[in-house]
């Protein structure tokens, strides 16, 4: 029996819209909330212990990246979203990790959910949610559980003379959004190499067993990447077109820069989709050569006998007149008879290649 499917949008039926429900897998994962504070001339980091505690960075001089872990906790992440007069459909989205990839602009800040992907050590594609919230001096990001793709993100925070220092808001939520893309990269290198790897066992014949559900988890990988990567055209599109308050003029310019990423991603990630669909028809290829293969030698031994069997046929009617019977040396000529064809026509059977 296969795992049983669960869905998880029975959880929002008959519910109001804006109601937050967590739709997740990690429902005992532990609220963990770090924030960077910085500015040209220096740098915090802070581990909060509270959601409180996050209130203060709203209306500083200074920006801030304020990351969340733990969406299972339903009431804090309500409480930072109400202080920072995020929409309580936007609320809701932040808890809702079946959410697509999409971006809500208001006037005071842009919403943007996004895909973090990455293979574990057993080679398993993992997605995990992340929502960003872009405001005049803070970022923040909303996680599943803890453990991202931003460790850059952190070391270039560090460096004083770092373009995130001297930047503003709009170029750290940028700055997240590359993270995010550029592991996209990892991830299709990853599934290239998987790909090209079953090409291989394909083409010297190792067929196993299991080699069509290899083929059909890598076809469910496929998609779960296009379905992560696909939308974000759109929502680069859309942070261009905006001239949003929040997004600097000079920062567009990178923005545009992870379009042509996705662009190139989305180009790469077509191509593995049809190399996918190129290696099941291999596999059914494969599996009906080798069946030929088996075919082709029971009919050669099945030819081979037919005349055999014709002559040992003849030779055992119950007739009682039958010349050859009563000679001598019949038994060994019908032998050397038999032979000589048996290996006649493995002689013609091997000029035609056939064998």
């Amino acid at each position: 029996m296969g795992k049983k499917r669960t869905n998880k949008y029975k959880k929002h039926i008959k519910l109001t819209p804006g109601s937050v429900v967590y739709t997740g897998d990690n429902p005992t994962e532990k609220l963990f909330i770090n924030t960077y504070d910085y500015s040209p001339d220096f740098v915090k980091q802070l581990e909060l212990k509270s959601v409180e505690e996050a209130f203060t960075f709203k209306n500083t001089k200074s920006n801030s990246w304020i990351n969340i872990n733990g969406l299972n906790h339903i009431k804090d992440i309500e409480c930072i979203g109400k202080h920072y007069n995020l929409h309580p459909l936007i609320i809701a989205d932040i808890a809702n990790t079946s959410q697509r990839p999409k971006i809500d602009v208001y006037d005071d800040y842009i919403f943007v959910v996004l895909k973090m992907l990455y293979y574990d050590t057993e080679e398993n594609i993992k997605i995990e949610q992340i929502s960003l919230v872009l405001g005049s001096n803070y970022v923040l990001s909303f996680q599943e559980i803890e453990g991202d793709v931003f460790d850059n993100i952190r070391d270039r925070l560090q460096l004083e003379n770092g373009r995130i220092r001297n930047l503003g808001a709009d170029y750290l939520f940028y700055a997240l959004i590359d993270a995010i893309v550029d592991h996209y990269y990892i991830v299709s290198e990853t599934m290239g190499n998987k790909i090209e790897d079953l090409e291989d066992l394909l083409f010297d014949g190792n067929v196993k067993e299991d080699l069509s559900h290899q083929v059909l988890n890598l076809k469910k990988e496929v998609l779960k990447i296009r379905r992560a990567i696909f939308p974000i055209r759109e929502i680069i599109s859309r942070i261009e077109k905006n001239e949003h308050v929040l997004i600097d003029h000079k920062s567009i310019q990178y923005f545009r820069d992870i379009y042509d990423h996705v662009i190139q991603l989305s180009d790469t990630i077509d191509i593995y989709r049809e190399m996918v669909w190129s290696l099941m028809d291999m596999y059914m290829t494969t599996i009906s050569n080798k069946m030929n293969e088996v075919m082709k030698v029971l009919t050669i031994m099945a030819t081979i006998f037919i005349p055999l069997t014709f002559i040992a046929g003849i030779y055992g009617m119950n007739f009682d007149y039958i010349p050859e019977l009563h000679y001598k040396y019949s038994y060994f000529i019908l032998w050397v008879v038999m032979v000589v064809i048996f290996l006649g026509m493995i002689y013609y059977f091997k000029r035609k290649k056939w064998l």
